[in-house]
């Protein structure tokens, strides 16, 4: 049973009764969504009766609707498995079929903790709760602690299954109970339904954990320190080829390239504001010399130092900064996951220090430099949204949001980005633009991200010289580009499925000999690839030649050259890609120019139909 991430939030027993009156509308008067989030939610209830009709002991806690289905929590008093899965959904069938009312209402509070007074879980949100009244649903003979928002039966509740078990820690806090959380897919017709299991099936297919230990390029150690990648060597390639383009596009861009220590004094954070209003995502400090020193969650107060070490003109102006910053940031153990959710990554981290007659143009320019990179690595499709200024709590002049927001659309819409707008949802210190990049299975993932900020600056009275001989403050812009190293190769493995395109791949090309008399002749192809600093191995073992390829294959290996008695003759190889098959004979030195040419213009596999 694995320790997954929470996923959606579960309805508050406390809402207004006007909330559970909503449940009278008929189902065909709402909306598809509204109409879905009941129908699981619904199904929530019904899985939590069929779970406490099979543990009579047990004891169960909360089950919200969430994205694709639904999940409880339940305290039992032994794991489950998968026979229990298959007994559970059959009563959960058996429930449907009666079609029982769901009814609900708003009873007292004593009323309330006599229905579950042998549910410590339920009491605990019970005295919760601050009105005398509390939301009580019940179908058939099971209660339940709830708003409202369900099906007016059950048999309305869709097209369903039970997916998997994971362990969850009561209310997210690892000091609290573990409990079994048994998760749901449910859509509103089979169709839908089983569209999302393939795609779920295609998912766990290219899932990074796996393919990461069986592509042997990153581990994790729980028992010395969860969180915490290890960068095997083939990994180690991948992520130099990554850190490689990415430092060549920043100083093509115009960027300085700096480094800074991975920890600072207790000092530094204060006056960032990181300890008054970060402290739960820091790591503890640590004594030295009398003085607490922190690991650095972020980079910025570091880039500001940089900038602070001289009094600057406008004509340093812009002023960007990038560093493949390590950073550590303290995250719940439940919530980790692969590389996808960490304690310690490698933020590739930016500071734009500006003027505000510069700021468009130099947000254009962090969004061109986005695009060109992330297409790079065949991510075509992306999707912007700009968060603008909160209502009521954000720092810095009116009119700085103002330019930064209109900088910002302006930027968008000329390079021709279409964008949503989240009015409203910008942090409290700045505007920003979140980039979503859409994957293989067309998930989106937010890597890439712009944010101004007001705080720093005034925090540590940043300056510059301008035109005028007056000091002013400056813009800063935050930004990042693959949002984490670790993050980022996590999502290049399954949106690749492992198999990433030649200039990436840790093994560009195998050398497959047939025979231990063919070994030698391999060495002079290997040797031949090599000059051209391609990566390459010689599969010399004693496997046969079949064997040999398919293991290539299974690593996900762009080529194979294959050598015998007739190639080591006439100097060539039988080359063979992973994608295209077989390609027949080919000349060394074709082949050679074949593979670098590819790597050199980061091509794509080509497709079977390609081959020619």
């Amino acid at each position: 049973m694995s320790n997954d991430p929470a996923e959606g939030g579960h309805p508050s027993p406390e809402a207004a009764p006007d909330d559970a009156h909503r449940d009278e509308a008929p189902l065909e008067t709402l909306s598809p969504e509204e109409r879905l989030f009941r129908m699981r939610h619904s199904a929530a209830h019904v899985l939590a009766e069929a779970v406490i009709e099979l543990f009579p002991e047990g004891k169960y806690a909360i089950g919200p609707p969430i994205e694709h289905g639904f999940y409880y929590d339940f305290d039992l008093p032994r794991p489950l498995t998968p026979e229990d899965l298959e007994r559970i959904e059959r009563r959960m069938r058996r429930t449907i079929k009666r079609n029982v009312p769901i009814e609900g209402q708003w009873i007292p509070r004593d009323e309330a903790r006599a229905i579950f007074a042998d549910q410590p879980y339920k009491l605990e949100l019970i005295d919760e709760i601050d009105e005398e009244t509390v939301g009580h649903f019940r179908h058939a003979e099971f209660d339940d602690l709830c708003r409202g928002g369900h099906t007016e039966r059950t048999g309305q509740v869709g097209a369903f299954t039970l997916t998997h078990v994971s362990g969850a820690y009561w209310r997210g806090d690892e000091r609290r109970p573990m409990l079994q959380r048994v998760y749901g897919a449910l859509f509103p017709t089979q169709e839908e339904l089983d569209a999302y299991l393939a795609a779920r099936e295609e998912a766990e297919r290219r899932d990074h954990r796996r393919l990461g230990r069986e592509l042997d390029l990153f581990s994790t150690h729980e028992e010395y320190g969860p969180g915490l990648i290890y960068w095997h060597p083939k990994g180690a390639r991948v992520r130099l080829e990554m850190e490689e383009l990415w430092r060549n596009e920043h100083l093509d861009a115009g960027y300085e390239l700096v480094y800074t220590p991975h920890t600072g004094r207790s000092t530094l954070w204060e006056q960032s504001g990181h300890l008054d209003f970060y402290a739960e995502s820091m790591y503890s400090p640590m004594d030295v010399d009398g003085s607490d020193f922190y690991m650095k969650p972020m980079n910025c107060p570091f880039h500001i130092q940089i900038y602070k070490n001289a009094r600057r003109s406008y004509r340093e102006l812009p002023m960007r900064l990038a560093e493949l910053g390590t950073v550590y940031r303290y995250e719940r153990s439940g919530t980790l996951h692969g590389m996808l959710r960490v304690r310690g990554f490698t933020q590739d981290d930016a500071h734009i220090i500006c003027t505000p007659d510069q700021v468009e143009d130099e947000i254009v320019g962090v969004v061109e430099l986005f695009l060109r990179v992330l297409g790079a690595f065949g991510f075509h499709e992306v999707r912007a949204r700009l968060s603008t200024r909160p209502e009521e709590k954000y720092v810095g002049a009116i009119d700085d949001w103002n330019l930064a927001e209109t900088s910002l659309r302006a930027a968008l819409e000329r390079t021709g980005l279409a964008y949503e707008v989240d009015e409203g949802e910008g942090a409290f210190y700045g505007p920003k633009i979140d980039f979503d990049l859409v994957d293989a299975l067309g998930r989106d993932w937010q890597c890439s991200t712009v944010q101004f900020d007001f705080n720093l600056p005034e925090r540590f009275e940043m300056g510059y010289i301008a035109e005028d001989g007056q000091e002013h403050r400056p813009f800063m812009v935050h930004r990042a580009l693959y949002g984490s190293i670790e993050r980022f190769m996590g999502i290049l493995i399954e949106h690749y499925a492992g198999a990433l395109p030649l200039w990436l791949a840790p093994v560009q090309a195998t050398v497959i000999p047939i025979a231990d008399r063919h070994v030698e002749y391999a060495g002079t192809v290997r040797d031949a690839l090599a000059a051209r600093r391609l990566r390459v191995e010689v599969d010399d073992g004693g496997d046969r030649m079949g064997a040999k390829i398919r293991k290539a294959q299974l690593q996900k290996v762009p080529y194979m050259l294959v050598v015998g008695d007739r190639e080591a003759e006439g100097g060539a190889v039988s080359l063979r890609h992973r994608a295209l098959g077989d390609l027949g004979p080919t000349p060394l030195a074709e082949a050679v120019d074949r593979i670098a040419h590819e790597r050199d213009t980061r091509a794509p596999d080509p497709e079977p139909e390609e081959a020619a």
